[in-house]
């Protein structure tokens, strides 16, 4: 049993979390912190929790995090940069589910979230939480940096291709899909329910804050420079995010059903379906999975990998929370083996 802190739990991210966790068999929930709500109880403010935990919403600045033998932080982005130091000084262990530590570049940082980072001395501490390619580093981490949600889907449905040597690096199509529980739990127009609501549209054509995440990630694995087109859209569900890859073929012969069926034999949440399937995003609504299918149309040249997530899960506390199994040697499926939601 280990001691847990969520620092921001007042978001759709940190809700999921804190619903995840109140279930874990391995976690006493010891502190959950908003400046906002500070001193409300927890279940006050998310009715699902109640019966659950009494604990309340306490102040980030005196809430004891330094006696947690883990702190999450589901913060907006720029917020655990600037309180990590210490609690890494004092021993704890962190997941940082914003994108803080996920650039290696405190320049590559600072050009794509607007502002100075705060400690970039961390950024080479800190392991990339995408446990399915990191899982040792992630074992020894004090440090762990939470995948996004985008790039959780983007990097599962394209490593196998890249990892194999099958298809042209410079030249890969993302093109994904993501419900609006993605742009958080705050007041936006184009996030309310007339505007988002029968309504389907992209965004951030031009370049997308988790470009070079994905880039960063893929070039991890080919050694190279990878060519990569991400046009994300936003979708009137609440949950879900579909990544439709496209990637062409090097004139290798290989047998793609089999790489994805190989790479991903052993991992427990990550689903290769049989071959000419389609994905839903209900199938994994709820649950840490990622589902996918690999197809090759008319036996062309190009590769199409359907690639499906649960933002909220997969692509942030349900991952959060498989990395902290594997930083404590927990059952790696622990408090996660809930199926999807359907209807």
């Amino acid at each position: 049993m280990i001691k847990v802190g969520v620092v921001g739990g007042t978001g759709y991210t940190g809700v999921e979390l804190l619903r995840l966790l109140v279930n874990h068999p391995d976690v006493e929930l010891h502190v959950i912190t908003s400046r906002a709500e500070a001193g409300r109880p927890v279940a006050d403010l998310f009715p699902n929790l109640r019966g659950f935990t009494s604990l309340e919403f306490s102040m980030p600045d005196d809430a004891g995090l330094e006696q947690c033998e883990l702190v999450f932080f589901a913060t907006p982005n720029g917020i655990a940069m600037t309180m990590v130091p210490r609690l890494l000084e004092a021993g704890v262990r962190v997941i940082d589910l914003a994108a803080d530590f996920r650039l290696g570049s405190a320049e590559d940082w600072e050009q794509w979230y607007g502002m100075p980072h705060a400690c970039p001395e961390y950024l080479e501490q800190a392991v990339y939480g995408l446990t399915e390619v990191n899982r040792e580093a992630v074992a020894a981490a004090r440090l762990v940096a939470n995948p996004g949600c985008y790039p959780t889907a983007v990097q599962l449905g394209m490593l196998p291709l890249l990892e194999a040597g099958v298809i042209d690096a410079g030249h890969i199509v993302a093109d994904a899909k993501s419900g609006v529980s993605g742009a958080g739990r705050k007041a936006v127009t184009g996030t309310l329910l007339c505007e988002a609501s029968e309504n389907f549209k992209a965004y951030g054509v031009d370049g997308h804050r988790h470009l070079p995440e994905i880039r960063q990630g893929l070039e991890r694995v080919t050694g190279q420079p990878v060519g990569l087109t991400f046009v994300p859209h936003l979708t009137p569900m609440i949950r879900g995010i579909h990544a439709t890859l496209y990637a062409r073929l090097t004139g290798k012969a290989a047998d793609l059903q089999d790489i994805f069926e190989a790479r991903y034999r052993d991992e427990a949440f990550v689903d290769v379906l049989p071959a000419g399937s389609h994905p839903e995003t209900r199938s994994v609504r709820g649950a840490n999975h990622c589902r996918i299918a690999v197809h090759r149309p008319q036996q062309a040249d190009t590769v199409v990998v359907l690639s499906v997530i649960d933002n909220l899960v997969k692509g942030a506390a349900g991952q959060a929370i498989q990395n902290m199994n594997v930083m404590f040697a927990f059952p790696e499926q622990a408090g996660l083996t809930g199926a999807a939601l359907l209807p």
